[in-house]
């Protein structure tokens, strides 16, 4: 009886010294915005009742290691070898967190649907730092990235461990008593429009992004993290996050048990489509669509080329697999989840650890073959085959050189074929996807 009483008392004061290690984290927002009392949400207690010996062994080493982490939280596997299980010291209870990354027009909203619909052990965002960078963008301060990318992970870790009040500092017109109107496509999310967070409907309050499958009221925060935490795994989808390696002691929580999925797509596809999307922001692009010379030191190409090095060092990273990221991350092509949308989604299902749903595969075979007219650029509904190429005819040649002038690293380290003349770029028949493996 006294051993276990010994575990239980070691097994609450390893807790206590990782959630004084991690608030370390969030030390880079806190430099610019004052932080508030988070909202008291309920916690599961903790079952040591079936401890183990090696849990007790465990539980020493963390002990002895935890006062020189400072954060780190790498070094707890230090001594096990390269080949150990990642998640031997995750605290996360079984859950997994999925961090979606991509880049505007990349089908991220489409692919974000594979665990949207998963059902409902899934807890899943639609594009939450929207609200960070929509009030931070025009300040001083975001020039630097560095301060940015902390507060966007600061965001996500709050998320992930279903705390809103992060998120809840950037979201106009503040919310009042954890009650917003204004949360950025919420009808995007099953979860924050199902019972119990779908609260009944108030008088002449206007919500922008209101649920589509019913009728709700403003969404209430508490309510959003208490369904958050009735949930198995969550799941969140940002086009906002620019490098993987700030997300390092993010990846490192113990707390959480993250994969992190890229997503990308051919960068001259992307052009196509953000000229399109974003028509008015690509006035320049369209223009030099027209005819004439495209001059390389334009401040637009400089940052097409910006972007595509963007994606492509985080993918390095993500490639060569460092021990924070082993069997953590994973990269996706948009053109193979068009081709074999089910087979792809069964790898990221099998890659998260998390079953591979039948309310998901349902929703994937109802939506990845449907009608031109359901297919608008914001859809998550696609004719999944016809969409990867359907850039290859609104381009102009003149402009996917460009891309493969600048982006040619990039489109070379994710299987892009290059193209030498407008026959090549149109016809069909010629495959500007290499068959390619990434591990």
């Amino acid at each position: 009886m006294k051993t276990k009483y010994a575990i239980v008392f070691i097994c609450i004061v390893a807790l206590v010294i990782i959630e004084k290690e991690s608030n370390i984290i969030s030390r880079v927002s806190d430099k610019l915005i004052q932080r508030q009392t988070p909202q008291q949400t309920p916690q599961t207690p903790l079952d040591y009742s079936n401890t183990t010996q090696n849990d007790v062994t465990m539980l020493k080493m963390l002990l002895s290691k935890l006062s020189g982490t400072k954060g780190n939280y790498s070094n707890l596997s230090e001594e096990q070898g390269e080949e150990d299980d990642v998640d031997t010291y995750s605290f996360s209870g079984g859950r997994k967190h999925i961090l979606l990354l991509a880049t505007t027009r990349t089908g991220s909203s489409f692919v974000g649907e594979f665990f949207n619909q998963h059902g409902e052990n899934m807890f899943y965002l639609f594009e939450p730092l929207w609200h960070v960078e929509r009030m931070l963008t025009m300040a001083a301060e975001a020039n630097n990235g560095t301060v940015l990318a902390g507060i966007y992970r600061d965001v996500l870790q709050g998320l992930f461990l279903c705390d809103f009040s992060p998120l809840e500092k950037f979201i106009s017109p503040p919310p009042q008593d954890h009650v917003t109107p204004a949360l950025f496509r919420r009808e995007s999310s099953l979860s924050l429009c199902d019972e119990p967070v779908c609260s009944p409907v108030i008088k002449d309050v206007f919500e922008r992004y209101h649920c589509r499958t019913r009728r709700c009221g403003p969404l209430n925060l508490t309510l959003a993290s208490e369904s958050c935490l009735s949930k198995q795994h969550h799941a969140i989808k940002t086009v906002r996050v620019r490098q993987l390696d700030t997300l390092q002691p993010l990846v490192e929580d113990p707390r959480l048990d993250v994969r992190i999925i890229q997503l990308v797509r051919d960068p001259r596809a992307i052009l196509a489509s953000r000229m399109v999307a974003f028509s008015s922001k690509y006035q320049t692009w369209k223009t030099w669509a027209q005819g004439g010379q495209v001059p390389e030191d334009d401040e637009e190409v400089k940052k097409l080329k910006g972007n595509c090095d963007h994606i492509r060092m985080s993918a390095e990273v993500g490639l060569s697999q460092p021990r924070w990221l082993r069997r953590r991350y994973m990269l996706v092509r948009y053109e193979d989840i068009a081709r074999y949308p089910m087979q792809k989604a069964e790898e990221m299902y099998r890659f998260t650890g998390i079953p591979f749903s039948a309310q998901a595969r349902e929703w994937i075979l109802r939506n990845t073959q449907t009608t031109q007219e359901a297919s608008g650029i914001y859809s998550t509904q696609k004719n999944s085959s016809e969409q990867a190429e359907k850039w290859r005819f609104s381009i102009p040649f003149t402009l996917a050189q460009v891309v493969q002038r600048v982006c040619g690293p990039t489109m070379k380290l994710f299987g892009y074929r290059f193209v030498d003349d407008e026959n090549a770029l149109t016809d069909k028949s010629i495959s500007l996807l290499e068959e390619k493996l990434f591990h």
